[in-house]
């Protein structure tokens, strides 16, 4: 089934997003997780994607395991950047046969050795919207996609431009979106605030990181133009064993799904870092 029509038939309930596992051990850790997951009736599931060629292969297994089961709506994380057309289409193609209806679609990461803004030399797809385009105008059978910045991609420099290249990849086709991840709910409510203002009607999901490791989180926070408030930072700071910490990081994301649903949120998608029961204990409690 198509994401946007459960999204349109369902008032509320949750997602799941996954990375691929890279070993025997930690696709034994996926499997458990989807098992344990998919008790609670998910929207969909998702799988990110290995940028590059370096996990595409351990991706497409990943992707194989949730269609294992047939009562989860699958969804695939497909990116473009560096990628050639053709090597896309025969991957959309694999994806079809396996019965999938619904692409995460993404620019990706440029390569690591770029120094500057990266430029395709292959007149490729650069970017998202290319991507959206692509499925739209020959797989059209896919429900699509995007990612959205609370606080704008990291590469742009005004919310003003931000909102430019958001909009022009949903005009491209997009079905819905996810947002990054954000911590301070103001964030999320600003985005849809301009969304409505250019005319943007498509469904946003918002994106919840689990609060667990504070300092990996500040590292994927730079990169991604994510500001982690300075209160959370020093609570959790404040204690010294690691289990504390991480007990007083949930305690935070609970708190913030509780405020997005006390103003009328009602689906959440979820980075679950392939680790169930911090999710389990987060949705337990709201």
């Amino acid at each position: 089934m198509k994401i946007n029509e459960i999204l349109a038939s369902r008032d509320e309930g949750i997602s799941f997003e996954f990375f691929p596992p890279k070993s025997e051990k930690t696709n034994r850790a996926l499997s458990r997780t989807i098992e344990i997951l998919k008790g609670y009736h998910p929207l969909y599931m998702s799988m990110t994607y290995g940028a590059g060629g370096v996990a595409q292969d351990k991706t497409k297994e990943a992707v194989h395991m949730l269609t294992q089961y047939p009562d989860l709506v699958v969804m695939p994380h497909l990116t473009c950047i560096g990628a050639k057309t053709g090597e896309l289409k025969m991957l959309l193609d694999h994806y079809k046969d396996q019965g999938i209806e619904n692409i995460m679609a993404l620019r990706g990461d440029p390569p690591q050795d770029e120094t500057g803004p990266y430029i395709s030399d292959t007149h490729d797809l650069c970017y998202a919207k290319d991507l959206v385009a692509l499925l739209k105008r020959e797989y059209n059978d896919f429900c699509v996609g995007v990612a959205v910045y609370p606080e704008g991609h990291i590469e742009t420099n005004s919310l003003e431009e931000d909102l430019k290249y958001t909009k022009q990849k949903i005009d491209a086709g997009a079905d819905f979106a996810v947002t990054q991840m954000f911590f301070d709910n103001t964030y999320y409510f600003s985005l849809l605030d301009r969304f409505e203002e250019a005319g943007i009607s498509i469904e946003v999901l918002p994106g919840i990181l689990p609060l667990t490791d504070i300092v990996k989180v500040k590292q994927f926070a730079a990169i991604c133009r994510a500001t982690v408030p300075r209160h959370i930072e020093e609570t959790m700071n404040s204690f010294k064993d690691p289990g504390d910490r991480e007990r007083a990081g949930i305690d935070f994301t609970i708190t913030q799904c509780r405020e997005l649903k006390k103003y009328g949120v009602k689906k959440f998608h979820f980075f679950t870092l392939n680790k169930p029961e911090i999710i389990t204990s987060i949705l337990d409690a709201i």
